[in-house]
């Protein structure tokens, strides 16, 4: 007697999994579930390297102060950051870690625009690419003080 092969079940055409929005959900949940892994990822790194490289803030107080209080060597711009990261500083990876949480929903309203394009929703289309054109204006004029 032979054994049954284990296939995985066909799903007929015309099931929801063969939907193009449900794929467009898929991607969509994918991309937020990958970029806030990410982020964390990096988040804990950084953090780590941090302490690892300076383990006076683990021991005195005015050391570990000094490092939550807004100072220079926070990185404050994207250049900071890419120059913190060639040094491989804790607090510019943390940085990092901070603009890819930022930018992990902005990536989900441009799949958005995408997805809508391809559906000929032009009304959900032009909603949905200006609220992505104001989150990027609000990323540009964004001052950190």
């Amino acid at each position: 007697m032979t054994q049954p092969e284990n296939k995985p079940p066909q799903t007929p055409p015309g099931t929801p999994s063969d939907d193009p929005m449900r794929r467009v959900e898929l991607v969509i949940s994918d991309l937020l579930r990958v970029g806030v892994a990410i982020s964390l990822a990096l988040i804990v790194v950084g953090s780590i390297v941090t302490f690892v490289r300076h383990p006076a803030y683990l021991s005195t107080p005015d050391e570990l102060a000094g490092l939550t209080q807004p100072q220079e060597m926070l990185p404050h711009s994207l250049g900071e950051v890419a120059a913190g990261l060639r040094d491989f500083r804790g607090q510019a990876i943390v940085a990092l870690g901070l603009l890819v949480l930022i930018a992990t929903p902005m990536m989900r309203v441009a799949v958005s625009i995408v997805a809508f394009i391809l559906a000929g929703d032009r009304l959900y289309t032009f909603i949905t690419l200006a609220v992505f054109c104001l989150l990027m204006l609000s990323l540009a004029l964004g001052a950190v003080e």
